[in-house]
């Protein structure tokens, strides 16, 4: 029955889209789904030949040409579109077949009339200056990143997923320079300063993952496998080099091996190599033979946190978990991104959760993402996993928490479903059926249809197609002193539709010399869990106790006076983000009453994950849902609890967070003076370490306390030695700065392009204007941090909106600033919907605020 239901819907979708094919499409901006359908069932055998001449200076255009090779099936009149956004003297000259043609550039698109091409072979010839858009082109160096679209803002290609492609490139670069690109390095000549390197032809690769990197890196060589693989940084910490590039390419290959043996495929491209890109917008970007990485976080010294390294094994384990999914098996389309980072998340889990036991793996597991994707399916702008895309331009916007750390959550309730052994075997036939291809999730579900007999597409609907989350309670009947019914219920958090999850979790009952735990599968609104009855009244129940359940779970208030008893950091973990959720519901506990709560763990938690999520916890409470006069009264004492927790608490890492805490609540005059002590002296204290990006984080905290901040600003410039970490300081310090108006005019400066390019040290920026100590002054900015939303969408990279969002209104809880938003939504009733939805996540907290600070 429901594989006759699936058949029949593909066979409608191929229907349709033979339908959509009848005419040519429509030129317009951006990759319409019509264009892309057209172009798929239309061209093939494609490859690039790309030469480019990059000079050092930044300023200067990049000349360029390009020969494009592909297979066409003509039809009759209609032009072919090829992707370019870029303005029209940037194209210099084409040629069709051998036959010079007159450019004509219209919508984003190269228009090649019919009457040039023909059935079979044909090969284009484009001169033209290289768009800057997506080269990232910083003072020294560059590197392309032209996920999802933007690839046709440097060059002349099909830009779509699903045309893969290989690429032959050419790069003339100043003689200091080096580079780094998908295929392997053939040759290099040097002539009067400048040096060519000409790279084999790449893999199969969709636009997307074409890529390269040039300028003036070091680079240093490892074995990867059999192969010597390079790896390109800027990094000038020699300390932090020595003690990190070992860990690096062991970690690279542990992820690899893993991998290998899980699928039973070898790595799937010509080679490796890597890019530690400083101030990089992303975490990583998965380009084969190319990938990019955050350099910060490649990077870390002797004293690096627990949080740290595992970013570290995450994120490496994540892009090279990309290398199978994404990159060797591809989504057709754009609204089905979120596979491969599903697959990148979850895949990174598992190789990283290999190397420790289970309860390390589900501890990093839960605070990993579970309050990442609660962030943003709690709000009212909460989207699917799975989303509709009209146009590859708005592709970037469907990034975000829920395909980071949602997905990963369903593809583990989807593991358990089908069980183990199944699940692996569906993913082992999806791998090798998609190949260097293209699938969709429905090619997926149906294989992995052929392995269970539950009913995959009824469980896709609520956890893949819909968005939300249940809520979670229970209904507990006892006789005498033992219960004698146990009934779950569940309804979904917004909404009126009658559905539930289906899912397993655990609920543990809590006695004074033991805990007993009871494994739960629930698929409806209510089941009665029979394992329960007969039990003794416990003195305090905990719903979710193994963190697997998603939702919101009820909480026992026998469990905040019973607290000592749950001695497991994963249900230690999981009581604490049920207590912080049903706080932002306002049910269970007030803001203050857990600020309490959590304030008085911080002496008692051993757990470094944890600690950082209850130290974060308490520093959204204490700025988000405390009055101000609220905060200045509890401010001392929670000084001094951190503090004191800081001499406490036995290890460095745990140190670390709380005296991290500190710096970031403290408002006495008292504590300003013990920690510019610390700062000037650079003398942390006892059992803290502190390296150079500490002591600039503390300068910046100190700023924001002090009424006249320029000399301790340009002494904090004075102290940073790396050119990269000194550029990325003097964009934060303007809006730090004690003057209104260097801040005022710094705001104002960031309505022009050219000065958002940095956009890490932009959202780090914006997100000191608008601290609570400057919200005074800068909440009249808000409505322009509105207005140039969606210009900030098109010329941005796919995380920027998200960002620019959140580092705005993250902490705001006055009403005149969701008035702000109200207003501007009211005024644009056709404002576009993905970015709509991302405002309203953005300023989720800030809507609850006004009926929790009280």
């Amino acid at each position: 029955m429901k594989k006759g239901l699936l058949t029949l819907f593909i066979v409608a979708f191929a229907s349709y889209s033979q339908a959509q094919m009848k005419s040519p499409p429509r030129v317009e901006q951006g990759v319409s789904y019509e264009l892309a359908q057209f172009r798929k069932n239309t061209l093939s055998g494609i490859r690039y030949e790309l030469s480019l001449n990059i000079p050092e200076s930044k300023s200067e255009r990049i000349k360029a040409n390009e020969i494009l090779h592909f297979t066409y099936k003509k039809q009759d009149e209609a032009p072919l579109q090829i992707d370019f956004k870029e303005e029209a003297a940037s194209l210099i000259s084409v040629s069709v077949n051998g036959k010079a043609v007159k450019p004509v550039l219209e919508n984003e698109h190269i228009i090649i009339e019919s009457r040039f091409l023909q059935s079979g072979a044909n090969e284009i010839h484009f001169t033209f200056l290289a768009g800057n858009a997506a080269l990232n082109r910083r003072d020294g160096y560059l590197y392309t990143l032209f996920v999802p679209d933007r690839a046709r803002t440097m060059f002349p290609c099909f830009d779509q997923p699903n045309l893969k492609a290989n690429y032959t490139l050419s790069l003339t670069i100043p003689e200091k320079w080096n580079a780094l690109a998908n295929g392997k390095l053939k040759e290099t000549s040097i002539r009067k300063g400048t040096k060519t390197l000409n790279f084999a032809a790449s893999d199969q690769l969709p636009t997307y993952l074409f890529s390269f990197a040039a300028g003036d890196f070091k680079d240093f060589t490892a074995k990867i496998g059999k192969e010597d693989s390079k790896i390109l940084y800027r990094e000038t910490d020699s300390v932090k080099i020595k003690n990190s590039m070992d860990s690096v390419f062991t970690l690279y290959r542990n992820s690899l091996a893993y991998y290998e043996k899980w699928t039973d495929i070898p790595h799937p491209f010509q080679k490796h190599g890597m890019v530690a890109v400083p101030d990089f917008q992303f975490g990583g970007m998965e380009h084969p033979g190319a990938i990019l990485f955050q350099n910060s976080t490649l990077f870390l010294d002797k004293n690096a946190t627990q949080n740290q390294l595992n970013s570290r094994s995450n994120l490496i384990a994540h892009e090279v978990a990309h290398l199978w999914f994404g990159d060797m098996v591809t989504m057709d389309w754009f609204n089905d991104v979120w596979m491969k980072e599903v697959f990148a998340n979850f895949m990174a889990d598992k190789s990283t959760g290999a190397a420790s036991d289970k309860s390390v793996y589900d501890l990093k597991f839960l605070t990993t993402h579970f309050p990442a994707a609660y962030s943003v399916d709690r709000t009212l702008g909460a989207n699917p996993i799975r989303q509709t895309l009209d146009n590859l331009k708005n592709a970037g916007m469907m990034y975000g928490p829920i395909i980071y750390n949602k997905a990963p959550i369903m593809m583990r309730q989807l593991e358990l479903l089908t069980g183990e052994e199944n699940f692996r075997k569906g993913i082992d036939e999806y791998l090798k059926k998609y190949a260097y291809s293209n699938a969709t999730w429905p090619d997926l579900i149906r294989i992995l249809d052929q392995y269970t007999d539950e009913d995959l597409q009824s469980w896709n609907k609520v956890w893949v197609n819909d968005p939300g989350r249940p809520v979670f309670d229970n209904e507990v009947q006892y006789k005498g002193n033992t219960i004698d019914q146990f009934t779950i219920l569940q309804h979904p958090e917004h909404g009126k539709e009658h559905k539930s999850w289906p899912q397993e979790f655990q609920i543990a009952l809590f006695y004074p010399d033991r805990v007993e735990k009871t494994e739960v599968k629930i698929s409806g609104r209510q089941q009665e869990i029979t394992a329960l009855k007969g039990k003794m009244k416990p003195l305090f129940i905990l719903q979710n106790s193994s963190g697997i359940g998603y939702g919101i779970f009820g909480i026992d208030k026998g469990m905040l006076s019973n607290f000592s008893l749950v001695k497991d950091p994963v249900n230690r973990a999981s009581a604490y983000i049920s207590l912080y959720e049903n706080m932002l519901g306002g049910t269970g506990i007030s803001p203050q009453d857990l600020l309490y709560f959590f304030t008085a763990q911080l002496q008692n938690e051993t757990s470094e994950l944890n600690l950082r999520l209850i130290m974060g916890y308490i520093s959204g409470i204490y700025w988000e849902f405390l009055p101000e006069s609220q905060r200045i009264k509890e401010s001392e004492n929670l000084e001094n609890t951190l503090w004191k927790g800081l001499q406490v608490q036995t290890t460095k890492n745990n140190k670390k967070i709380l005296f991290d805490g500190y710096q970031v609540i403290f408002q006495s005059k008292k504590a300003y003076d013990n920690l510019y002590a610390i700062w000037k002296s650079q003398t942390p204290p006892e059992g803290v370490s502190l390296n150079d990006e500490d002591y600039t984080g503390l300068a910046l905290s100190l700023s924001l306390r002090n009424n006249n901040n320029n000399d301790l600003l340009q002494e904090q410039l004075a102290r940073i030695k790396n050119p990269d970490r000194i550029n990325r300081f003097k964009i934060i310090m303007k809006a730090a700065s004690s003057d209104q108006k260097i801040r005022d005019d710094f705001f104002k400066s960031l309505s022009e392009k050219q000065n958002r390019t940095n956009e890490s040290a932009v959202g780090a920026a914006v997100g000191y204007l608008h601290h609570p100590l400057r919200q005074q002054t800068s909440i009249s900015y808000l409505p322009k941090t509105l207005e140039l939303l969606q210009e900030i969408q098109k010329t941005g990279d796919i995380f920027f909106p998200d960002n620019w969002l959140r580092s705005a209104f993250g902490n705001y809880q006055d009403p005149k600033a969701l008035e702000i938003v109200n207003q501007f939504l009211l005024n644009n009733p056709d404002y576009n919907k993905i970015l709509k939805n991302k405002i309203l996540q953005a300023s989720d907290n800030l809507r609850r605020a006004q009926k929790l600070v009280k």
